[in-house]
């Protein structure tokens, strides 16, 4: 749940179990949570020494981490790779960090992207086509899309990136879909800023990872 400061509204989210039982108390269990699109099944994960837990990870951890993750989404160096406790944190820093306050996002969509923006002052349009995107300072959209799963391909993306300062791609549910359709690979380009969500797909969202790929003079 969230507030936009501006308007007073609240916007609700997926994840709230214990809410929901109370709203429907004959609902029939297990209680399946389909809003927060995380995948059920959770991946295996081998015993951690005692130590993982009693201290701050190295620099060359996180580093690894970068180094695995800029594989996986096909970054070509884990310098263009920063690693955040959830994608959510990085949506709602972006705005903060980048100078632009032209914004439009593809909507219908995840609301968290056009809060964050107005919560730092920038002028937020709800764009209903990637044409409509194009002339904007900052171009933000989720692919696929959340909540009606529209897709766009890598060239048009490219082509998008090309015609605005710079393009937010959320790709949260992007490891449903496979790899063909992921624009890391379209980097380095200064016009682009990929997020990715590690939990989602492996099941692991109490795990809270989420990904920034970019140039990493976008954030200076």
């Amino acid at each position: 749940m969230s507030r936009d400061g501006a308007s007073g509204a609240v916007t609700e989210h997926g994840g709230r179990l214990a809410a929901a039982r109370l709203l429907f108390p004959g609902a029939p269990e297990p209680f399946l949570d389909l809003s927060t699109g995380i995948n059920p099944r959770p991946y295996h994960l081998p015993r951690f020494p005692a130590d993982a837990f009693t201290r701050l990870p190295e620099p060359e951890a996180l580093w690894e981490l970068q180094t695995i993750a800029a594989a996986a989404y096909g970054a070509a160096s884990p310098e263009m790779v920063a690693a955040a406790p959830g994608t959510q944190i990085l949506i709602s820093l972006l705005p903060n960090l980048l100078p632009w306050r032209d914004v439009a996002v593809l909507g219908p969509t995840y609301a968290e992207h056009a809060l964050a923006w107005q919560a730092a002052g920038a002028r937020v349009t709800v764009a209903e086509s990637l044409e409509a995107l194009a002339g904007h300072e900052v171009a933000v959209l989720c692919n696929p899309n959340n909540p009606d799963g529209r897709r766009h391909g890598r060239d048009a993306l490219a082509g998008l990136a090309g015609r605005v300062r710079l393009l937010v791609v959320d790709e949260s549910f992007a490891d449903f879909e496979g790899p063909e359709r992921n624009a890391a690979p379209l980097l380095p380009r200064p016009d682009l800023l990929v997020l990715r969500s590690f939990g989602k797909s492996y099941g692991l969202a109490g795990l809270r990872l989420g990904f920034a790929l970019s140039l990493d003079h976008i954030y200076a």
